[in-house]
């Protein structure tokens, strides 16, 4: 295998770079565009080295390493969890749990900004509306 082969191996479009990270190929523009995400553009096409790509990846931002004053935001061990994660586990969408906290028919804290909300309000609110909780430790 030449020389060149092997390093066009290593180097990507935009296209496989969002289908290796799991995106659209618009996240990987606008991570190109703010500087997150090092590439370079051979004369029309865009092209990413695949250990530029694995650095993205280990210093993408992931709301469950977030912390709020020295702790974890989402502490899962300690009973603190995301929308996202109660709407899972209530089986609803998202955006009902949006409304039942803005309608505080279920409590959730402000940490930053994001919403927080405990195990303990999560149960009281199922029980109430009568539906499965399934808690995910």
């Amino acid at each position: 295998m030449s020389e060149e082969t092997n390093a066009n191996k290593k180097l990507l479009t935009i296209s496989e770079a969002a289908k290796i990270n799991n995106v659209t190929r618009q996240a990987i523009y606008v991570a190109i565009k703010l500087n997150k995400l090092k590439a370079r553009k051979e004369t029309t096409r865009w092209t990413i080295h695949r250990d530029d790509l694995e650095e993205y990846r280990k210093q993408k931002y992931s709301r469950a390493k977030s912390k709020f004053n020295g702790e974890l935001l989402f502490d899962n061990t300690k009973g603190y969890f995301s929308v996202n994660q109660a709407a899972q586990m209530l089986g609803v969408p998202v955006q009902k749990i949006y409304y039942a906290t803005r309608v505080n028919a279920l409590k959730a804290h402000r940490r930053g900004a994001a919403w927080v909300i405990q195990v303990e309000d999560l149960k009281e609110y199922a029980q109430k509306k009568s539906i499965d909780f399934k808690f995910a430790s």
